[in-house]
């Protein structure tokens, strides 16, 4: 049965989308300036995926007992937030390679995360959501691999769709990849995400375990999921006009819709099988970074799409991933709360329905 949002909640989402969605839209005014420079806004990206989880640590913390959470870890993922916003401004004033400054403050602020987390109570971590191990789910190396085979499925078929649309494109010559940086990368991909999670975190813990619960509630668990896509899609509308595809950039942000769209059905129906925040953060990495195993150029800036590009790439999504928003788990009209029998355990007071703050 569908449930309404209670007043708590309704605070929560207002305070969540104010920062989630609020911050995108005030700094695309910078990052417009900085894309009309010719100046390199990647920071900006990076930057961007810190907002989601700081829009829903914030809606925590304003709501809920300070007790109860895990102050160490959010305020280290906050600070790390204002830290990369105060960049993205001074991108635009002085000449340095942002990329690689950024890194080594995701690099930092990872490790550091590692560090607060740890420190934070166990039952704090399991209020909020950021347990690792039981957890009630199950199926998290099964769920991991399945989307590797979709990913790798995914690329074939758009590179076959591809150059039978275009079979010009045969006759281009292209780089090959080596075996040697093949193998390289991909024994360098699962160490890295340890070094480099907090952004992808940044984004799964505002989505899928803040927000997708809470769209369940109302709308049921599929149309909830669907509506999370499409809002996830729209988030991205700065990025796609700045940074992927300034000149096709409504080609881009139906192609981003989309994309979220199909995502959404297969990261929420991990996310309520594994009931693990995890679990949806290395797919999100994996999705991220496995490029560089199959592309010499990896780059994702400044592309030029064409209809046909879009319409086969929408193709193989919808086919591969929309069909996991029909699957029993995600049958009913509420969400599946993760950490329930958890919480039960292990939460020093107990909260009356209306705190509760996410499906976790």
């Amino acid at each position: 049965m569908q449930m309404s949002w209670s007043a708590v909640q309704k605070r929560q989402l207002a305070i969540f989308f104010a920062v989630a969605f609020g911050l995108p839209l005030l700094m695309a005014i910078p990052m417009g300036f900085g894309h009309a420079a010719q100046l390199d806004v990647s920071i900006f990206v990076m930057t961007q995926m810190f907002y989601p989880a700081a829009g829903a640590m914030l809606a925590l913390w304003m709501t809920q007992p300070a007790a109860r959470l895990p102050r160490i870890f959010f305020g280290t993922f906050l600070a790390s937030t204002a830290i990369f916003m105060l960049c993205c401004f001074a991108s635009l004033f002085v000449s340095l390679p942002w990329t690689a400054v950024s890194n080594v403050i995701v690099i930092l602020a990872s490790v550091i995360g590692w560090i607060a987390l740890k420190l934070d109570k166990k039952q704090n971590r399991t209020f909020a959501g950021l347990r690792l191990t039981k957890t009630g789910g199950k199926g998290y190396v099964l769920l991991i691999a399945l989307f590797v085979v979709l990913y790798v499925l995914r690329i074939v078929l758009v590179g076959a769709l591809t150059l039978w649309v275009h079979p010009e494109l045969a006759n281009v010559e292209s780089t090959s990849i080596q075996p040697v940086y093949f193998l390289v990368n991909l024994a360098v991909l699962p160490l890295n995400f340890f070094f480099v999670y907090l952004p992808f975190l940044g984004e799964e813990y505002g989505w899928r375990s803040f927000l997708q619960p809470l769209l369940q509630q109302r709308f049921g668990s599929r149309r909830g999921i669907v509506l999370l896509g499409v809002l996830w899609g729209l988030w991205h509308l700065p990025i796609n006009v700045f940074y992927y595809s300034p000149d096709t950039w409504l080609l881009s942000v139906i192609n981003q819709i989309v994309l979220c769209v199909c995502y959404a059905a297969f990261f929420g129906y991990a996310y309520q099988k594994s009931r693990c925040l995890w679990v949806a953060v290395i797919l999100h990495y994996f999705n991220n970074n496995a490029i560089v195993l199959f592309a010499s150029d990896a780059s994702i800036s400044n592309q030029v799409l064409t209809v046909s590009d879009v319409a086969i790439n929408l193709l193989c999504l919808v086919v591969l991933y929309l069909p996991f928003l029909f699957h029993k788990i995600l049958r009913g009209s509420a969400s599946v709360l993760p950490l329930e029998s958890a919480e039960q355990e292990t939460a020093p007071v107990e909260a009356a329905p209306e705190q509760l703050p996410i499906s976790e």
